[in-house]
């Protein structure tokens, strides 16, 4: 699977080509540092200073090659078809290897970081349910009203434990949800949808 580089990002990346490998490396290190602890406006200046460029031409690089690290990781491209993802941006085969050598080096600690940086869901652990019924009242009279009370309980990733969330529902409500989560799961076994699912992986 190919990375898709848009005209703007191609056009951050191409300041590379201008600047020693020495440079790119450096850059590989900022944009480390950068998803790590954030951005800095000081190591850019001196480095914009360095190079005799104005500082957003650097931050731009920066940023352009943090983009094209970040998205290789998260889809974990492998060495050819990072090399082909980069081919169109012209660069000499040095600098492509360069690339590749700082992609290599970086996806381990680069995936550890957009790990920490995922949201920790709720996992489910149980279910406890109650069925009330009101057998009639002045305003419903000879009509049976039942509600299901639902009691969910969530294990959080993070030190908090358990957590109970409680929902109500007539039962043609939960009718309504089932019927739309098996059609939801009918969807899931079409040759569209697996036909999709190839093409994420």
């Amino acid at each position: 699977m190919l990375l898709v580089l848009s005209e703007q990002h191609k056009g951050h990346l191409s300041f590379l080509s201008t600047v020693e490998p020495e440079v790119v490396a450096e850059f590989g290190r900022i944009t480390l540092d950068f998803l790590k602890r954030g951005t800095s406006p000081k190591i850019y200046e001196a480095a914009a200073r360095k190079l005799g460029v104005s500082v957003e031409r650097v931050q731009c690089a920066v940023e352009g090659l943090m983009f094209l690290v970040l998205e290789s990781c998260r889809r974990t491209l492998s060495d050819t078809d990072f090399l082909d993802s980069v081919l169109v941006l012209g660069f000499s085969q040095d600098l492509n290897n360069t690339l590749l050598q700082l992609y290599l080096q970086q996806s381990a600690q680069v995936r550890s970081v957009l790990a920490q940086l995922a949201p920790s869901l709720p996992v489910y652990h149980s279910l406890e349910w109650r069925l009330d019924v009101n057998m009639s009242s002045r305003a419903l009279r000879q009509q049976l009203c039942p509600i299901i009370t639902l009691c969910l309980n969530l294990t959080s990733g993070d030190a908090s434990g358990k957590v109970c969330k409680l929902l109500q529902a007539r039962p043609s409500t939960l009718l309504h949800l089932l019927s739309v989560l098996e059609k939801a799961l009918d969807a899931m076994k079409s040759n569209h949808s697996r036909r999709i699912l190839r093409n994420i992986k």
